[in-house]
């Protein structure tokens, strides 16, 4: 099985087995694309067929056989007379095929509400569809690149099947970029049409008016309006609105199908903090994967409700953005994540599964709310809450499934597979399993904790730290326009995420730390993670981070930033001595500072900052 998938998924199953046809829409933008492109029909072949043919195609293109793809190896399916290769048994993966089958399969039941806004799977089909057909009249062709500046609302979740739908590729910005960043974004992506939401309108003019100092070409914009917000923002040069493309599109439109499953469906800036975000491309194949894989992992049964507290443009919202689909889920959208927003939703709706980052987890703990009389599944993922979170959370009808991944892992890699037997520990316990990252998905073929230099598996004895490397079949497909980082990034056949963590006996990893945030003090190794986890367990604390301070001494000692709660007060010596009483000594802070913390965009708190604050200070000995 192995071989055949790596050949027909190395060589796009279309180009040889599928049939499939490109509408051509005819329209002022779209006339260009009529000599670029042509309907195909191609039948089955038989192994020497298809080698033959594979073997021309890459003389055509002048470029030679890699060497992984053994052709007519022995035992592979090519050598074994009698097979086929063909679209009875062998169609490109894609998350488009969660939507058409929910349509037929549950055309009446209820995809999307949002407000007073409602639509059922055969509605949210026809929609899509219409979209798709419009986006191919204003000249988007297979490839191109689409653009979108909102949040939450039905439009987002719509254009991660339309988009795809037409052949082109979705890039969703972060809606909480400066002007400045969102026009750099548009500018690398070389995206041709953005979508924006109204109240996001004026970001998007300002940062139309960056790009065309530097670029002659500027994306055509189109405004996604909004019933139940009334915007004040001038939209009478607009040319072209949301609602209007989709209801002039055709509902007999041909969706244009990937000719591969490793075509791109999507391109996801990450947030880095240190340099300029890098463009993450997802393949039909890994987005399809990775769904069916976080489903699996969430244990999300059929007919999900599901809130939408993760920004879809985060990951593709962790690529449950299909993953819903595939169970003929709810998708509830709100525009503004608020404790309020949540719990009103959640009993309104009766929502059964939702997804938020450490700092939604937060928020809910924190929020004065009667307690839920059903349980909602929560997955998160980054930071491991704290034991106080996870109880707060549990308290009120909250159960949470820890998650690990990064945007090149299209969200999760790994999870927290939950024991039955780790039920009857005490709370105490049961948060430290719980805040281990754990094992990789089912999508994932394998996660490992190395030695960077040697490749060496680290020993699992839960002490000796080493780097989480991944490598599988949701891996991204490489950075976009950057082969130079792409190599970098899987270099030794693993991709290298910069987390330095641990092996426990088990099998289970845990994240001790991000490479660039661990410090060293007198030669010991010191997990700012472990020092936060201290820190969030005092009753006035309501977020900290640790960075390294330098010290002419040590080398290095922490420095504790921290944000109380209101109306409570605690001093410097208080938080000091509750670390020493609780840590090594060395691992204590011998800094603390009060302060609001410094944000990203998606609510991470922007470690740089802090370390740079640090720097600054100088040494403390």
């Amino acid at each position: 099985m192995a071989s055949i998938l790596a050949f027909s998924n190395g060589f796009g199953n279309a180009q040889f087995h599928h049939k499939y046809k490109v509408q051509i829409d005819r329209s002022k933008h779209g006339a260009c694309r009529q000599e670029r492109m042509k309907t195909k029909t191609i039948t089955c072949i038989n192994s020497d067929q298809k080698a033959e043919t594979y073997l021309h195609r890459q003389n055509q293109n002048g470029r030679a056989l890699p060497q992984e793809i053994k052709v007519n190896g022995p035992g592979s399916w090519e050598s074994i007379e009698g097979l086929l290769h063909c679209s009875a048994n062998s169609v490109p993966l894609s998350p488009i095929n969660f939507l058409e089958r929910a349509a037929k399969v549950c055309t009446d039941r209820t995809s999307l509400a949002y407000g007073s806004l409602s639509y059922n799977w055969g509605q949210t089909h026809q929609r899509c569809l219409k979209l798709a057909s419009s986006l191919t009249q204003l000249g988007i062709s297979r490839g191109d690149v689409v653009a979108t500046l909102a949040p939450n609302v039905p439009a987002m979740y719509e254009l991660h099947f339309a988009v795809p739908m037409s052949g082109s590729i979705l890039c969703t910005l972060n809606s909480r970029l400066d002007v400045n960043m969102v026009s750099v974004l548009l500018e690398h992506s070389q995206a041709k049409i953005l979508f924006v939401d109204c109240q996001l309108l004026e970001m998007a003019r300002g940062a139309l008016e960056h790009l065309a100092k530097r670029s002659k070409n500027k994306p055509i914009l189109v405004m996604i309006m909004d019933c139940d917000y009334t915007s004040t923002i001038d939209s009478s040069s607009i040319i072209y609105e949301y609602e209007k493309l989709v209801a002039n599109g055709r509902d007999d439109f041909d969706i244009v199908r990937p000719e591969s499953e490793l075509d791109p469906i999507s391109i996801n800036y990450t947030s880095g903090t240190t340099s300029r975000p890098k463009g993450v491309v997802l393949s039909h194949r890994g987005a399809y994967l990775n769904s069916l894989a976080t489903v699996l992992l969430f244990q999300m049964k059929l007919f999900p409700v599901y809130l939408w507290n993760v920004p879809l443009f985060h990951g593709n919202g962790w690529c449950l953005a299909w993953g819903v689909a595939a169970q003929f889920g709810t998708n509830i959208c709100i525009r503004k994540v608020s404790p309020k927003n949540i719990f009103d939703n959640i009993v309104r709706h009766r929502v059964t599964y939702m997804g938020g980052a450490p700092v939604v987890m937060n928020m809910i703990a924190n929020y004065n709310r009667k307690l839920l009389n059903h349980k909602v599944e929560v997955l998160t993922g980054g930071s491991p809450p704290p034991p106080q979170i996870l109880l707060m959370m549990e308290e009120n009808g909250f159960n949470i499934t820890h998650m690990y991944g990064l945007t090149e892992t299209l969200g999760a890699g790994s999870f927290c597979a939950w024991r039955p037997e780790w039920d009857m520990l005490p709370l105490e316990e049961r948060s430290k399993m719980k805040a281990r990252q754990g094992v990789p998905h089912v999508g994932m073929e394998e996660i490992d904790v190395k030695d960077p230099e040697t490749m060496e598996s680290v020993r699992a004895d839960g002490k000796t730290i080493g780097e989480v490397m991944f490598k599988g079949n949701t891996m991204m497909s490489g950075y976009f326009r950057d082969l130079r980082a792409t190599k970098e990034a899987f270099k030794d056949g693993w991709f290298h995420t910069g987390d330095l963590a641990v092996k426990h006996s088990d099998g289970y990893i845990e994240i001790k730390d991000r490479l660039k945030d661990i410090i060293i003090s007198g030669g010991e190794n010191i997990s700012s993670i472990e020092v936060e986890t201290v820190l969030y367990s005092h009753s006035a604390v309501l977020e900290a981070a640790v960075v390294a301070r330098p010290d002419d001494i040590w080398g290095q000692t922490p420095c504790a930033y921290v944000k109380l709660r209101d109306g409570v007060d605690a001093d410097v010596e208080e938080i000091i001595k509750f670390c020493r009483d609780r840590l090594p000594h060395f691992m204590a802070p011998k800094t603390v500072i009060f302060l609001d913390m410094p944000k990203t965009s998606t609510g991470k708190i922007q470690k740089f900052v802090l370390r740079e604050k640090a720097k600054a200070l100088g040494s403390i000995s």
